[in-house]
């Protein structure tokens, strides 16, 4: 399969089987040289957590985690791209 250029992303993720919560990090662990950072939200009240992944990583790599979340049981996971590849521009001075 053919490396694509980085891209940024996000990844949403829904848990609503607290017993997926290993199996969901397990997968997070992987592609962890991917993961700039992530945020997760126990929502007691409705009995769900949330979690929101960043990656900068190839669109094949970002596709492929999450399907493999979204494919967990109890777990619904949905990635949303930057419009386009990201260089490492210096955004202080506009170059």
């Amino acid at each position: 399969m053919e490396k694509t250029d980085p891209r940024i992303a996000v990844i949403g993720i829904i848990i609503e089987d607290r017993e997926k919560a290993e199996q969901v990090n397990s997968l997070l662990h992987q592609y962890g040289e991917y993961i700039i950072g992530r945020m997760g939200i126990p929502y007691r009240e409705k009995q769900v957590n949330i979690i929101s992944v960043v990656l900068d990583a190839p669109a094949d790599i970002i596709s492929a985690l999450a399907g493999k979340l979204g494919r967990l049981p109890g777990v619904s996971s949905k990635a949303i791209y930057s419009k386009e590849k990201i260089t490492g521009r210096n955004l202080d001075n506009g170059k």
